[in-house]
Order: structure tokens, then sequence, then C-alpha cells
């Protein structure tokens, strides 16, 4: 049956919960159209993905999705009518964090899985084997990109064809690195994500460039996480090499001498406990706390029990929904971690002038979504079901399994580069608006929330989670099917993105402080 056909023939709304005040229109529906199963008609036409009051709202009353207040009325609202930033206004809500009240253990899966991975000499597993050249500072970027110029296969295939077996040379490069306090939290958190991607085990080996005089310099890069130079780790400066032509002649001789040994890898059986995946959400829609989201849970509740991990972020998008995260927490003092950086997150917010409610976009308000609370609700059903187990700070390296919290801002490109840095070696990406993400070295899955989306852009797109909105899929049957192209993805068949050679662009490590 085509998909237009299945859409007619499902409901015209979907009631979330039972004491919902609102449901959501599957498709666009014109004003006048009765909804037999809620008893109403619509006052006006409804976009698709967007809100129907199910009962009249008085000004200033709570209205309810997923059973939590989502903001009030900001003014009379008549059963039937459309309910979106014209007549709901985000509010402050008192959240009962009820530490631990949902935690309980997971028990392991029955029949451990394994992928056809990479191991590293010193048991580090990789998914993904890539030589990684890493500017210190915005002023070698130009030459560090350069260099990889000279190993891209799309432009000199003869380059690497002698190397089937690694996946790329890549420049990682940003736009800071100086005029910037050698002590502040910015440098620390810049230092962290360089470090982080340098002992990944998706790069086989890694070039440090930078200018020279800049204030991040390598050796404090390298001092942060206690690395050494050495055949797999090496540095140079622009200064040091005498000019820019030196330089870029100097690093593609290093890249050379190291595709020989980049090459002597082997893909082997390994288990998918070693599997760390970065939970993303980005052009969020209605439809994506019902479909793509909690779809997404269910593989990560199946990662966990095989012993994998799961990283959830974006710190401003579980605002408003962080209870649901405290009450899975295993320990108070995991909950206080996560209270705490949600507390960070308000005063930075006052400090600079900005709201937590500036977040969603003017694309999720068009894709159905009013307010932070809203959208937070529908994200953290990426997290699945299983104990919260952990909290850390961006980059901060994830020294446990299980389903954490790594803080971040929203903005996608620099969350999934914090999680990276922090040890994800796959991402996994819903979006409802339609993406174009990649990530490198880890790779990353795009998984669309509706059906339209995947129509309009499926070129860019892994997954249809639409299915679960046509009646063709459950939650349950799409969960399962991301963790099975986890699995596969993991083991070397290449994302959408890998195909149209995304990921160098989308290194955005978090600039945060004063630049001087």
């Amino acid at each position: 049956m085509p998909a237009d056909d299945l859409t007619r023939a499902a409901p015209p709304t979907i009631r979330l919960g039972a004491q919902d005040d609102v449901v959501i229109a599957r498709t666009r529906i014109p004003a006048g159209t009765t909804i037999a199963a809620e008893g109403l008609t619509t006052q006006s036409d409804i976009p698709a993905g967007h809100k129907i009051a199910t009962r009249d709202i008085a000004t200033g009353r709570p209205v309810r999705r997923y059973g939590q207040i989502i903001g009030l009325a900001s003014e009379p609202i008549g059963r039937g009518a459309h309910i979106h930033t014209h007549n709901l206004a985000m509010t402050d809500v008192e959240l009962d964090y009820a530490v631990g009240a949902d935690a309980h253990p997971t028990p392991p899966a029955a029949q451990p899985l394994t992928f056809m991975g990479i191991r590293r000499p010193d048991g580090r597993i990789a998914t993904r084997n890539y030589i990684g050249i890493i500017t210190s500072v915005n002023c070698s970027a130009r030459v560090a990109r350069a260099i990889a110029d000279q190993f891209r296969r799309d432009i000199r295939p003869e380059a690497l064809a002698d190397y089937p077996n690694v996946d790329g040379v890549v420049a990682l490069t940003h736009g800071i690195g100086c005029a910037v306090d050698n002590k502040s939290e910015a440098i620390r958190i810049l230092r962290r994500t360089m470090s982080g991607y340098a002992v990944h085990p998706n790069f086989s080996a890694v070039l440090f460039i930078g200018l020279g005089c800049e204030t991040n310099q390598i050796i404090d890069i390298l001092a942060s996480r206690k690395l050494e130079p050495g055949a797999a780790l090496k540095s140079f400066t622009i200064q040091e090499q005498g000019g820019t032509a030196r330089t870029i002649a100097h690093g593609v001789d290093q890249i050379r001498a190291l595709l020989p040994a980049a090459n002597q890898v082997v893909r082997e059986p390994v288990p998918v406990s070693a599997l760390t995946v970065g939970l993303q959400c980005g052009g969020s829609d209605g439809y994506s706390g019902i479909t793509a989201n909690p779809a997404l849970g269910h593989a990560v509740d199946l990662l966990v029990a095989q012993g994998g991990t799961a990283i959830l972020s974006e710190t401003p998008e579980i605002y408003g929904a962080e209870h649901l995260l405290t009450r899975r927490a295993e320990t108070r003092e995991i909950a206080d971690k996560l209270i705490a950086r949600i507390d960070w997150w308000k005063d930075y917010c006052a400090r600079n002038g900005a709201a937590m409610n500036n977040n969603p976009s003017a694309g999720n308000k068009a894709g159905g979504l009013t307010t932070i609370l809203e959208k937070s609700l529908g994200a953290v059903a990426k997290a699945g079901t299983t104990n919260l187990r952990g909290v850390y700070e961006y980059a901060a390296p994830i020294d446990t399994t299980g389903m954490v919290f790594m803080d971040s801002p929203g903005f996608d490109p620099v969350s999934a580069t914090g999680q990276v840095a922090s040890g994800a070696n796959l991402i996994c990406f819903t979006t409802g608006r339609g993406s174009a993400y990649g990530c490198v070295p880890a790779p990353s899955l795009k998984l669309s929330t509706n059906t339209a989306t995947w129509q309009r852009q499926e070129e860019d797109m892994d997954l249809n989670c639409g299915e679960i909105i046509d009646g063709t899929a459950s939650i349950e049957e799409m969960g399962e099917r991301i963790f099975r192209m986890m699995i596969d993805c993991a083991s070397g068949v290449k994302s959408k993105s890998e195909i149209h050679g995304y990921g160098q662009d989308e290194f955005v490590p978090w600039q945060i402080g004063v630049l001087t």
C-alpha cells in the first residue's frame, strides 16, 4: 500500500497520554474536520505534527503533553483550536526530582552480540580507521587542510590506492586557540576536546599542527591528558618549519610515513559492549518525541543490555525534563551533578541576557514544537529507560558503561564534537525537518522522524522512523532496526553522510569565555 494511502487510513490524530490536553495531527488537517475519537472539530487548519486542544483551557492554565506541563495558555483556548506560539507561553515548572525512584537493574542480554571492529594494540576498539590532523589554533587551519587535501580520494584517488584499510586523512580545524586566558575554563575545555580526539580509537595516528606562538600550545594540550609524542602522535608548528609551503611539505611527508602502519588493520568480531553511541537530535519537529526519539531510546536499551554505552547531551534541551533523568539516577551524587549542570546553564543564560526558552529554533517551531519544555520532553526519549549511570563535563572521558549524560550546548556540531572527544565511536542523529550532518572520525546515522522528510531528503537519511506514524512499524520494531543498523555501521557499512563526505567541517569545539 502506498504511504499516502497508509496515512489516510490511519487516525487523523495521535494521543500520547490519557491526561494530555492536546492531540497531534498526523498530517495536515483542514479547518472544520471532525475528530470523532476526541469529540472535537478543528477550528482552523492544523499543520502536520502540530497540537490540537482537546478541551477548553482558560488563560494562565497549564497545557499538558506526554502527561507533563509544556506551558501555560496565554489566551483562552477553545476545544479544537490550534495550540502553538500564538496561545501557549513558556512557564517555570516546579519539578519533583524523586532521585532514583525509577532506577532499576538492567538484565544483561541473553545472547551477547558482536560487530566487526578494529582492535588497537592497547585494546581500544575502533569503528573506523582514519589519520587525523588537528590544529591547535585557527592560524594553522590552512596548512592542515592543504595537507589533508593531498590524500582526498575524491580528487586524488591514487594517493590512498595502496591503503584500502585507511578510511581517510582528515583535517579537524577550528576558529579559536588564542586571545584567551591560559588558565581559563575556555582553554581547559578546548584542550580536553583536542586531547580526547588525540586518543580516539578511530584514529590510527594524529598530527598536531600549530602556528607556534598561540596561547593553546601543543605541549599543553598533550600535558592535559599526560600524552607523549610517539610513532602515532606527532606535532610541529609553522614557525619552526619555516613557513607555509615547508610546513605543508613536511606534513605530507609525515602522513606518507604513517600510512603503511595505518593500513595494517583487520576487522574482527568484537563485543557490542565496545560501542559508545552519542545521541543527537537536530531540526526536531512535533513527531520527534513520537517516532525517532523513542525508537532510538529502545535501541539504547538494547545497547545497554549488551554492556554498551550511550551518551545523552544537549543540556538546554533536557531543561524542564531533567526530573525524568534524576528519577533514573543510580545515586544521589549522579542526580546532583545533573541538577548542578542545569543550574549552571540557568546562570550562564542570565549572565548573558539570554533565556533557556530561546530554544526551540525557528525550524522546530515550524515543525510543531512551541516551548523548550515540550522539546525537552521529547528529546529525553532518546535515552531509553535504563538507569542514569554518570554525568560528565563537556568532552570529559567517559569511564563507565550504560546510559550517561555529557553536558553540552544544544547546537549539534558542538555537542557531537564533545561526545566524540568523550569517546563516542558512533553517533545516532534524529531529525524531523531534515539534516545533512556528518561526523569524523565517528560515523553518524541520521534517523528521519516522518515519511515526508524521508521522501524529500532520502539521500541524507539512513532510516525512516516515520513508519511508526504511518502505522507500518512499532516503536520496538523500529528500535530493533536502529540497533541492527548501529552494528552494521560500526562494522564498516558507510552512513549516508560518509558517502557524501561530511564530517571535517562539523568539528566545532565549544567556545566559552572572554576573548582578549
